[in-house]
């Protein structure tokens, strides 16, 4: 009797706990957001919380399946110091969202193509429905006019959200305030909760490795993009976009709630209203593929070019002078010259030791025979243009002083070496140092940390970044096999793709595929190999050829960590290629992106132990349309590459045509 008293006594405090904090939806505040193609829908509201404070929320599901569980938004704010100094009484709410009143909405929908200066497309389309949410927080009669001064604590805050058939973005607006308040920003009450079961690859800094981890017992943060994936078949990546005045984000398991990532900040950020933060981003597909043939929405998520004359934005192939010496250099321009390659680049060291502030970054060290202006005459006479490695310690004390310079020397861009990110500061001043190298028409290359938020969008000057674990760590082919679905999703990564050096843990015609599948409007070839390297080895043809920008790009086939295909078209040309993991595969590509009633060669590179080089590369050429499916073993570690060219008739005479189910 006395345990079932107790039984009956334990059901009634849980009842009681429930109703003490008990959520209403509060109706007026439910909105929901439908993307143009009908798939993804967003549901936005307000909860009140036992009647004393609201919380807003949203849901996500894609083709109706659940993505999104109910999860907070909102920003975290501390202004009542600020509020003190301007004389205006304190807000009392612990949570700064707490007590925020909907006033409204408004919804637009928006349609347009854009042709951006270089990209992995030469037309993309931005389409999608917005809605907005206005909140008023406090109460106009609060305070009072005070001899100019307005002292009525109030706030607006806008919640936006876009829905894309490509993704869905959100973002926090804080219209102007009258008052005179800054913004003192501690983080984001921003919430991803998924369903049960979701793996992510959990990355912990920008040029780290991956793991597949559930959403329990992180040791840390992971990197942005994250992707993973849902019990539900679906795979979703999780983004930010233009990040340029702000905190970066991260992702870190929630503390209370389970399968719920919090978008955690890297430090808090002071601003002055109008503000808006920056965008967050959800791709979501049936197929994996599908995200990298949607990651054009980072950049429709940024402001339209504000370069004007945009002539001297040169994309291109760039090999690195591994000898800091003047003979290496002009051996390295001899090299490009013949191998179609566009740039040369002279690495850290140049200038003096690179970690030291007192390095000057105006001359060449003594210990160097650089003479710069004549390395760069002699270039141009080749038509290479020449970049050069800056460390940020040089740049924060002589980037005004260093532009000028450059440009009379007859550099064409920097790449810009160890930069802080992260917080707001130095965010800012990465994102104004971009600007003013496009006053001196200079090409950036950032290094180290820093990833992408759409900003070459922007500014196109920017023309790639690393953040990426990339051959500097020679990471193995799984790991290079994730790359697509996740880093990549950003934008543009420097990953410094090699082919002679003997620490590659990867096949050469993988080496070799990763200038097609990897996207680097300034692609580094050749990175710790010297032009005698080179010894008439066919198929480096393809790095000859191979294009860094793109008309057209098409996600063929592969999923995370197992193997990816990606055919990229320039002109009437197409290049494709194929990188596999550390399994041995079968591997099918079909060519029906290739257009119909037309011949192409298929110039095509893959491993073979029997070929008689150094780097085991068979080259074959066949005739093919878009009705063949090419038949490919991969080796473990292994890949492909082909390059695609409209056949003429004394090609189709020279060549035989690809004959059904053959193997390569």
């Amino acid at each position: 009797m006395m345990k079932r008293i107790n039984l009956l006594g334990c059901f009634l405090y849980a009842i009681f706990s429930l109703n003490l904090h008990a959520q209403t939806i509060v109706e007026s505040t439910r909105s929901s957001l439908v993307s143009p193609n009908g798939k993804y829908k967003f549901e936005v509201y307000q909860k009140e919380i036992s009647g004393k404070s609201r919380q807003l929320y949203y849901t996500l599901t894609y083709n109706g399946k659940a993505v999104i569980e109910e999860s907070e938004l909102g920003v975290l704010i501390k202004n009542q110091l600020f509020e003190s100094a301007l004389g205006i009484p304190n807000d009392t709410a612990k949570i700064w969202g707490a007590n925020l009143s909907f006033t409204g909405k408004k919804t637009h929908t928006f349609n347009e193509t854009w042709k951006p200066i270089y990209g992995e497309r030469s037309i993309i389309r931005n389409h999608y429905n917005e809605l907005t949410l206005n909140f008023l927080k406090g109460e106009e009669k609060t305070g009072g006019i005070d001899e100019g001064y307005d002292k009525r604590r109030f706030y607006m805050m806008d919640f936006i959200v876009r829905a894309y058939d490509e993704g869905v973005a959100f973002r926090y607006f804080f219209p102007e305030a009258t008052n005179g308040l800054f913004l003192h920003i501690t983080g984001e009450q921003t919430q991803f909760t998924f369903p049960e079961k979701t793996m992510a690859y959990y990355e912990r800094w920008a040029q780290g490795p991956y793991e597949l981890q559930s959403l329990k017992n992180w040791k840390d943060e992971s990197e942005r993009p994250l992707t993973l994936k849902l019990k539900n078949g679906l795979t979703v990546a999780l983004a930010e976009a233009e990040m340029i005045d702000y905190s970066r984000m991260k992702f870190r398991l929630d503390e209370t709630k389970q399968n719920t990532l919090q978008a955690s900040l890297y430090s808090s950020v002071d601003v002055i209203t109008p503000y808006t933060t920056p965008w967050r981003v959800i791709m979501v597909a049936e197929k994996a593929t599908e995200l990298i043939e949607n990651n054009d929405i980072i950049l429709n998520l940024n402001p339209a070019n504000k370069i004007k004359n945009t002539s001297w934005i040169k994309p291109g192939k760039v090999i690195r002078v591994a000898k800091l010496t003047q003979e290496d250099a002009i051996k390295c321009i001899d090299f490009a010259a013949e191998r179609g390659l566009q740039y040369i680049h002279i690495d850290a060291g140049w200038y003096g030791p690179e970690m030291k502030m007192e390095s000057d970054a105006t001359s060449v060290a003594e210990n160097r025979n650089f003479d710069i202006p004549a390395l760069t005459a002699y270039a141009a006479k080749k038509g290479i243009g020449l970049l050069v490695y800056v460390n940020q310690r040089a740049l924060v004390q002589q980037l005004d002083e260093l532009l000028p310079l450059y440009k009379k020397w007859g550099i064409k861009g920097i790449k810009f070496g160890f930069v802080q990110i992260g917080n707001q500061h130095w965010s800012t001043w990465l994102h104004d140092a971009i600007k003013k190298c496009a006053q001196y028409e200079m090409l950036v290359d950032i290094h180290d940390e820093y990833r992408p938020t759409g900003f070459s969008r922007t500014y196109p000057n920017l023309m790639t970044q690393e953040g990426v674990r990339g051959n500097e760590e020679m990471p193995d082919a799984i790991h290079n096999t994730i790359l697509p679905f996740t880093r990549f999703l950003a934008g543009a990564a420097d990953y410094t793709i090699c082919y002679y050096n003997n620490r590659i843990k990867t096949t050469h015609a993988h080496q070799l595929a990763m200038a097609a599948v990897y996207y680097s409007p300034l692609q580094f070839l050749y990175w710790y190999d010297h032009p005698s390297a080179y010894q008439g080895e066919p198929e480096i043809e393809f790095f000859d050829k191979v294009k860094t920008v793109w008309d057209d790009t098409k996600a063929v086939a592969g999923d995370v960590g197992e193997y990816v295909t990606i055919a990229r078209r320039s002109g009437n040309d197409w290049f494709l290629g194929s990188l596999n993991n550390n399994d041995a595969r079968n591997v099918t590509t079909p060519l029906t992106f290739l257009e119909a009633g037309k011949k192409y060669v298929a110039h095509i590179y893959t491993d073979d132990e029997n070929i008689n080089t150094r780097t085991k590369v068979k080259v074959t050429r066949l005739i093919v349309d878009k009705t063949v499916q090419l038949q490919f073993t991969l080796k473990a570690s292994g890949g492909s590459a082909i390059h695609l060219v409209p056949a003429t008739k004394k090609d189709q005479k020279s060549y035989r045509s690809y004959k059904r189910n053959t193997v390569l």
